[in-house]
């Protein structure tokens, strides 16, 4: 992955040079490629071509670096430590930041175009309308609104729910289905399926890295540990407590499970997942 990764964005010699130093200084060599292996996992269940999997996988993490970029900046999350190395605002300046989470997003929107990552033309242009909402403000950016919104505030357990399949799970559940649609082609209850899947384990890994926060430290976590409670933002071990987290993330990871079921084998890699997002320790 990180060769694919280092290949397909800019090399630092092409001008804007500093541009893209910052572009690949805050995607290559950090971060735990969960949603890169998410799309790989789910291309097992399609057969899917892996050249095809891997420039699929490319997108999603390089649209998952700009949206870290972006939540680190000072009008965001205002974070310095970012993957246990300073965040891409400190290494290079606020503009930059900026315009390297841009064009990250948008490099991310023309490999789905530049490569046949599918049989079916409509199938590839599902993929991206998938990217285009996992991304937008029923995405990403609209569970940062929600989240910016919410500090200082006491959330209902559906509420911060909600803000959470958005922030974290949207493009989590775009990962699945980006590598189910690069092989052949599936049944509609049969995305159900993996789209359930999808959720379940995108809510996991924000429950768990809320508990990490909790619990880890920065050097283990490559982040600023006990953020978030710092920020009175609120989290499922504040409205919870640590152990019913704890519970709520293994009761996902059971509905994950019984998700893929009907795929046997084929989904050997996304129960694998699965178990690793929820027993992680960073």
């Amino acid at each position: 992955m990180e060769a694919a990764l280092s290949n397909l964005l800019p090399q630092s010699r092409v001008a804007p040079s500093r541009l893209h130093d910052a572009m690949r200084y805050s995607t290559l060599n950090g971060g735990k490629r969960v949603r890169a292996m998410l799309v790989f996992a789910a291309g097992e269940v399609t057969s899917a071509d892996p050249e095809r999997l891997q420039v699929a996988a490319a997108a999603v993490e390089m649209m998952h670096a700009y949206s870290l970029i972006h939540d680190d900046l000072p009008c965001m999350d205002d974070d310095v430590l970012r993957r246990g190395k300073p965040t891409c605002h400190v290494e290079f300046d606020e503009p930059t930041a900026l315009l390297a989470g841009d064009a990250l997003q948008s490099l991310a929107f023309q490999l789905l175009c530049e490569y046949r990552l599918a049989d079916d033309p409509q199938a590839q242009l599902k993929m991206v309308q998938l990217f285009a909402v996992a991304s937008g403000s029923r995405g990403m950016a609209g569970g940062q609104a929600i989240d910016l919104e919410a500090v200082g505030r006491a959330l209902t357990l559906p509420e911060l729910e909600f803000m959470h399949i958005l922030k974290t799970g949207a493009l989590i559940r775009a990962s699945v289905l980006f590598g189910a649609h690069c092989g052949a082609k599936l049944e509609q209850e049969q995305f159900d399926h993996l789209d359930r899947y999808g959720k379940y384990v995108g809510l996991a890994f924000q429950v768990v890295d809320d508990i990490l926060d909790e619990e880890g430290d920065s050097s283990t976590l490559g982040k600023t540990a006990g953020k978030d409670r710092e920020a009175a933002k609120p989290t499922y071990t504040s409205l919870m407590g640590i152990a019913e987290a704890r519970k709520f993330a293994n009761d996902l990871l059971a509905d994950a499970l019984e998700s893929v079921s009907t795929f046997g084998e084929r989904a050997v890699r996304l129960r694998q997942l699965a178990d690793f997002i929820v027993h992680r320790q960073r």
